[in-house]
């Protein structure tokens, strides 16, 4: 057997020592906490990247999943929707504080992790929580804003002013308004969330209270300014637009009409035509 094979196999051997966890989720928190001491002990001694270090690494990852759900129990009023985001990405934290602890630091390994894994699940909802992005002082100033409200709420017991907000904050009343309305983009809802209404069916989409730009209403403005400009014209002219483009006519029947041949049509109507529409654009 070769020096490497010596080597590894004492290293199996070594592992092989190591406390049984047959099920490292399921391992209670406190017991949790004396084994991690022990396999810390034993991941700082194996080389990065080697099986067994893998091994130690993945049974501290399962074994303190206690703490992840711990820490994402603080924000349970997220709602049960968002909670399965906030453990994943609080495993995360829990990944960077088992690659980042080092034993030597006579730590408690829950109080070094905790702090990892809270940040992380703050660093997800501040980076993504915000339905339209704005700057991140506009962000710090919602939550100041937030505390300061419920702050002079309590004191004064009512809804604080403006400027009373500005006071407490030392901002300007301008900056108080600005992170108010910042705080609109904190949420949006679906267009197609259902809300009650006073229909038979008892509720309907957001998006059928939702008022939309009507093209009709250019439509409106340009008849306004182009109905002087029709009445300028001569008889003939208004005749002409009112039989191609009320009644419909073709420039043939408009020609019988009025007793002369469609080219004639044609050239009194281009002439007609370009007359309104050198006034359309001389009024944009």
């Amino acid at each position: 057997m070769t020096a490497r094979a010596l080597d590894r196999s004492g290293v199996e051997q070594e592992v092989a020592q190591l406390p049984e966890v047959p099920a490292p989720r399921s391992v209670a928190p406190q017991d949790a906490r004396a084994m991690s001491k022990v396999f810390f002990d034993r991941l700082a001694e194996l080389e990065e990247g080697t099986h067994e270090y893998q091994d130690v690494r993945n049974t501290l990852i399962e074994m303190n999943m206690s703490l992840v759900r711990y820490a994402a129990g603080r924000f349970r009023s997220r709602g049960a929707d968002e909670m399965e985001d906030i453990v994943q990405v609080g495993m995360i934290g829990l990944i960077k504080a088992i690659d980042r602890f080092e034993i030597s630091r006579e730590v408690e390994f829950t109080t070094f992790a905790v702090p990892y894994i809270v940040g992380e699940i703050k660093r997800f909802f501040r980076d993504t929580s915000w339905a339209v992005h704005v700057p991140r002082r506009l962000q710090e100033a919602r939550v100041e804003l937030a505390r300061a409200t419920e702050e002079l709420r309590t004191r004064l017991g009512r809804t604080p002013t403006v400027k009373e907000l500005a006071e407490l904050m030392s901002l300007s009343e301008e900056e108080v308004i600005e992170a108010r309305l910042a705080s609109n983009a904190y949420r949006s809802s679906s267009l197609d969330a259902a809300i009650n209404s006073d229909s038979e069916d008892g509720e309907a989409a957001l998006a059928n209270f939702i008022g939309a730009e009507d093209p009709a209403l250019e439509l409106v403005e340009d008849f306004q300014t182009l109905a002087p400009m029709i009445a300028e014209l001569d008889e003939r002219d208004r005749r002409i637009i009112h039989l191609r483009f009320v009644e419909e006519l073709t420039q043939s029947q408009i020609g019988e009409r009025l007793g002369c041949s469609q080219m004639h049509v044609s050239r009194l109507l281009s002439r007609a035509l370009k007359k309104l529409r050198e006034g359309m654009l001389s009024t944009r």
